[in-house]
This record gives structure tokens, C-alpha cells and sequence, in this order.
């Protein structure tokens, strides 16, 4: 069967996805396992690296464990999806471990849940009560910190 006039939807370009990942702040992360296992996340990227907040228990934790392979899509659409953007990335999570970058990386995420006048419900999604001040990101160790390493593979396209 032969296929004529398919249009390919355009890549977009180094620059253009960095500018993306930067604008946006939630990712879906698929893990390894007997069966392919998806959640969402909210990140932080600092021009060079993604990183990641998560609870210290669940099942996307021993998962990071047992294999930190993952794909990280990142996306944004119109409603009507006139217009769309996405971004997937293959590579491995691992947990960061210095205290002077997960505290640099806790502030990106008091600074983006500020900057994007975000709820004080997605605390709870990082093991913290709605209630706590959002600098109790910064000083208590209730969350792992994430970071996305030796990327494969970027996929990153959007409509024309």
C-alpha cells in the first residue's frame, strides 16, 4: 500500500525545545517494569539538567531503583490542538545526592511553584501537607531529588 502526501510534523530545533522545557513545569515519566508504568512529575530544568521531586515511598521509587531507564515526556497543546508541542526524552534518573545541588534544585521549585502561582495542594505530591509553608521544601528532607542523566535520545516535534 503506498501512501502519498503525508506530512511529517516538523522538529523543532535545540534551542526551541531548551525554551520549551524551560516553560513548562509538568512531565509524565514512563518507568520499566513487568508492565510500562506511567506518572506524572513536576520539574525544574536549569539549561543543562531536568530534575525531579518525588516522595520517598511508592512505586515509582522502586522502580528508580531497580531500573532508572525512563522516558520523559514533556508536552503542551491548545485545547482544540491547533496548536501542540512535545518533548521525549530517554535516559536515567538517579538520585541526587550532593546537599548543596538538591538544595539549589528545592529553591528552583520554591521559585516555579511561586513564579506559576501553583496551588499549595501539589505539596502533597512531594511528601508535604498543603499546609506547610512552601519553604518547608528547603529545610526538611521529606522528598527525593531527581536528576535526568545520559540522555539517548531527543524527540522533541511541533505542528507547523
Amino acid at each position: 500500500m503506498v501512501f502519498l502526501n503525508i506530512r511529517k510534523i516538523p522538529f523543532m530545533s535545540k534551542s526551541e525545545y531548551d525554551e520549551f522545557i524551560d516553560q513548562q513545569y509538568v512531565s509524565r515519566i514512563a518507568f520499566k517494569g513487568d508492565y510500562p508504568y506511567i506518572t506524572p512529575f513536576l520539574y525544574v530544568f536549569d539549561g543543562k539538567f531536568i530534575y525531579f521531586l518525588s516522595t520517598k515511598y511508592g512505586k515509582k521509587v522502586e522502580l528508580l531503583r531497580e531500573a532508572p531507564q525512563v522516558a520523559v515526556e514533556i508536552e503542551h497543546y491548545k485545547n482544540d490542538m491547533s496548536s501542540y508541542r512535545f518533548v521525549t526524552l530517554r535516559g536515567q534518573i538517579h538520585e541526587v545526592d550532593d546537599d548543596d545541588e538538591k538544595l539549589r534544585v528545592k529553591k528552583m521549585f520554591v521559585d516555579m511553584i511561586t513564579d506559576n502561582n501553583l496551588s499549595p495542594n501539589v505539596l502533597e505530591a512531594i511528601g508535604h501537607s498543603p499546609e506547610d509553608p512552601l519553604e518547608s521544601l528547603l529545610d526538611e528532607e521529606r522528598c527525593f531529588v531527581w536528576k535526568l542523566v545520559d540522555v539517548k535520545e531527543i524527540v522533541a516535534l511541533k505542528n507547523s
